[in-house]
């Protein structure tokens, strides 16, 4: 559910922007909405690289260069789209301190004969928010060693409400005694949020939103109608690693961890005497299987102890997930992002070794998350077709509200605003 304002009516001849500030690329998306066919349709891209200095582990480390980078892709998307300017926009934000959970509230009605109304909706979720928002500042306090870090809500969307146990979309009018409601919570720092909004105003840009990554991804695949879908989606970028726990066609949760394809650029400068440039260069042809044959063990052996230590990093994400609420994981793992084509990423996950200490049904299969899974996003330029384009094309899906919530959406729409002042 997307809820971060309300579709006007020329909005099919407004152009937007999703912007995906990454460690190692800004990647700028200009599209508009056919409401008709209810699909964003891309018309120009723009995707430059940053400086080494500009990002740390997804973060902001530098405004001032990461306006520039911005600046520059903005540009080149506006060229091809054949537009001067753009002000709607939508951008993401990663970290290791962006937070994402679902949260449950379970109540026995005391007259389950009387139809459920709004006032009575608005009381569960204002519970829900409330209980867990409390839960996320004591996880960050505990992670960061700073009891007062000054978080924010970013994202919220209903995942699942029933009714004596019977999955329905809305509450609303139906009678029950037991009733059990589910809300994915998405939140970030307020210094984190703070650069993102600096860098929208110094480019003029008018910020409808800022969304967590993984939280848009998932969005942009459409699982709304696919309610028996699960899958663990790990989306490595250049400075961080996404993770998003699906199950049963609903956002159980994200967890994201500093460690991403920069860091296995830097292992290969360090041990071939390389510099960053050339470094990088030798990780994109070995991880495309252009490289020299003489060289591709080599490489391989010397990405193997990082490879390792990065599986490190997922399992002690997926265990966190496993004790707070998953009895067993979706026996499906779907990987996007730049550092997705790593050979021995692959081969980590699917060591029979690391899948003995982790709650999977079934050995997992192991697939790739394409630009074609974005279902609600066409991209006319033909240039968007790999696993790294899938966040900021998931960025570009959040322009879409999910239809048939309405009543939801105000109630959830009104307890965000009451969380975030």
């Amino acid at each position: 559910m997307t809820l971060f304002f309300k579709k006007n009516k020329n909005l099919d001849k407004d152009y937007y922007l999703a912007l995906d500030i990454g460690t190692e690329f800004v990647k700028s998306l200009i599209y508009k909405v056919d409401e008709e066919a209810q699909k964003g349709i891309i018309y120009g891209v723009g995707k430059v690289r940053q400086k080494l200095g500009n990002m740390n582990s997804g973060a902001v480390s530098d405004i001032g260069g990461v306006i520039d980078t911005c600046r520059k892709s903005i540009v080149l998307a506006c060229q091809e789209a054949g537009i001067k300017n753009i002000k709607n926009t939508i951008i993401g934000i990663a970290g290791e301190f962006v937070k994402g959970s679902t949260t449950t509230v379970h109540y026995e009605r005391s007259k389950p004969e009387i139809r459920i109304d709004m006032p009575e909706i608005k009381n569960i979720i204002q519970k829900i928010q409330w209980k867990a928002f409390e839960r996320i500042k004591n996880q960050l306090a505990y992670e960061s060693g700073h009891a007062d870090i000054e978080v924010k809500l970013i994202n919220a969307s209903i995942v699942n409400v029933e009714i004596d146990g019977y999955r329905v979309t809305s509450p609303l009018g139906f009678q029950g005694r037991d009733v059990s409601m589910s809300v994915f919570n998405a939140y970030a720092p307020l210094v984190h949020l703070g650069a993102i909004q600096s860098i929208a105003k110094e480019l003029d840009l008018k910020l409808l939103t800022i969304a967590a990554e993984p939280y848009a991804a998932v969005n942009g695949m459409g699982l709304e109608n696919h309610p028996d879908f699960g899958a663990v989606l790990i989306d490595i970028g250049g400075g961080t690693t996404d993770i998003a726990v699906i199950k049963n066609g609903s956002l159980e949760g994200t967890s994201i961890f500093g460690l991403g394809g920069r860091s296995f650029t830097k292992s290969l400068a360090r041990k071939f005497n390389l510099n960053f440039k050339e470094a990088e260069e030798a990780k994109l042809l070995y991880s495309k299987s252009k490289i020299e044959p003489q060289y591709i063990e080599r490489i391989e052996n010397a990405l193997k102890e990082d490879c390792e230590i990065w599986l490190s990093g997922v399992e002690i994400a997926l265990e966190n997930f496993c004790s707070s609420r998953l009895d067993s994981l979706p026996p499906r793992i779907l990987l996007c992002g730049g550092g997705s084509g790593l050979p021995g990423i692959y081969e980590q996950l699917n060591s029979q070794q690391w899948l003995e200490r982790i709650p999977f049904p079934d050995k997992p299969s192991i697939g790739y998350i394409q630009p074609r899974d974005i279902i609600k996003i066409v991209d006319k330029t033909q240039k968007l077709n790999n696993p790294q384009d899938v966040t900021p094309m998931g960025l570009a899906s959040l322009i879409f509200d999910n239809d048939g919530k309405d009543a939801l959406s105000e109630a959830l729409n009104k307890a965000m605003k009451i969380i975030q002042s």
